[in-house]
């Protein structure tokens, strides 16, 4: 998920209640939440992000280790600050275990997904159930916080209102998670019903905006078909009638595919194409791609990278 929807969700825990446990608590959740994306530090580097993101921070080491060492900073933070209540170490752990923990279960809920078991095992976990910016959690997040701030000035309940929008949004999630199970079982009986091989890979990923709709990725081969899928209330599969060529097998893919880039970017794709440009002047940019984030033409996308073969 993206960086304000992870805060949100730290900030509307705290109101919730679990700021109580120590001073500082407020900071520390809302940090919390937003500290697997350390690795955001990548970009100041020249390895090729999507090969390093969602990774070592995200791993379950650092899901031991990572909060541990933070909530002793914010202790060490505290002890050198002059204020007269003192946090508590023990609910410092608590709340920056807590943070850590749902920031990571958040980010395995859409299709970019985690690799849980870094720094043992580079495998990808998807939840496909959340797209990467999701409107209804920041109504559920920041409408929480809003309203029980508001109900504090009028001398109500300060936590009431933030629970019910944390149990919303828990709620929408496993729901999110549900209705994909669902949707996959969907597509599954319509692929067999077309003839494709049960064992055919096909991606079902929710769309921005639009918890009862779904797009497809099917992967048949030589290319990949993009098709929809929508709830009313049942699920309905239909093919969108367009996809795009992998590529994979030509020439200057497979030369493009074998640099240290290449091979990077393929050990993030998930459904990785190449389209294949010729440079003024001779030479070859080969594009590589992913169909996860590409439009129908494979096209527009936001994580392509692309790399320069010689003559």
């Amino acid at each position: 998920m993206d960086n304000l929807c992870h805060t949100l969700a730290g900030a509307a825990l705290a109101d919730a209640g679990l700021k109580r446990h120590t001073a500082g608590g407020m900071a520390t959740l809302m940090i919390a939440s937003n500290l697997p994306d350390v690795d955001v530090l990548v970009f100041f580097t020249d390895t090729l992000p999507m090969s390093f993101r969602r990774g070592w921070t995200h791993g379950v080491l650092a899901l031991a280790l990572l909060p541990a060492a933070f909530a002793v900073l914010m202790y060490a933070i505290d002890r050198v600050r002059r204020h007269e209540t003192r946090a508590r170490l023990r609910g410092l752990l608590v709340l920056s275990y807590i943070g850590t923990w749902l920031h990571v279960f958040m980010d395995y809920l859409n299709s970019y997904g985690v690799r849980l078991l870094m720094p043992f095992s580079e495998h990808w976990f998807y939840g496909d159930a959340l797209y990467i910016v999701d409107p209804l959690l920041y109504v559920f997040f920041a409408g929480a916080i809003a309203l029980g701030r508001y109900r504090v000035r009028r001398g109500g309940d300060a936590s009431r209102l933030p629970r019910l929008g944390v149990a919303l949004a828990g709620i929408y999630m496993l729901l999110m998670l549900g209705s994909n199970t669902w949707a996959r079982a969907e597509v599954q009986s319509g692929l067999t019903r077309a003839g494709r091989p049960e064992d055919t890979r096909f991606m079902v990923t929710p769309v921005f905006g639009n918890p009862v709709r779904r797009e497809v990725v099917v992967d048949v081969g030589s290319r990949y078909e993009k098709g929809f899928l929508w709830f009313a209330p049942l699920p309905h599969f239909r093919p969108a009638g367009y996809g795009v060529d992998v590529n994979a097998h030509h020439p200057l893919a497979r030369q493009a595919a074998s640099t240290p880039v290449g091979q990077a970017y393929l050990r993030w794709s998930r459904f990785p194409f190449f389209v294949v440009q010729s440079r003024p002047g001779g030479g070859a940019r080969v594009l590589l791609n992913d169909y996860r984030y590409a439009g129908a033409g494979g096209r527009d996308t936001w994580l392509a990278t692309t790399v320069d073969l010689p003559q």
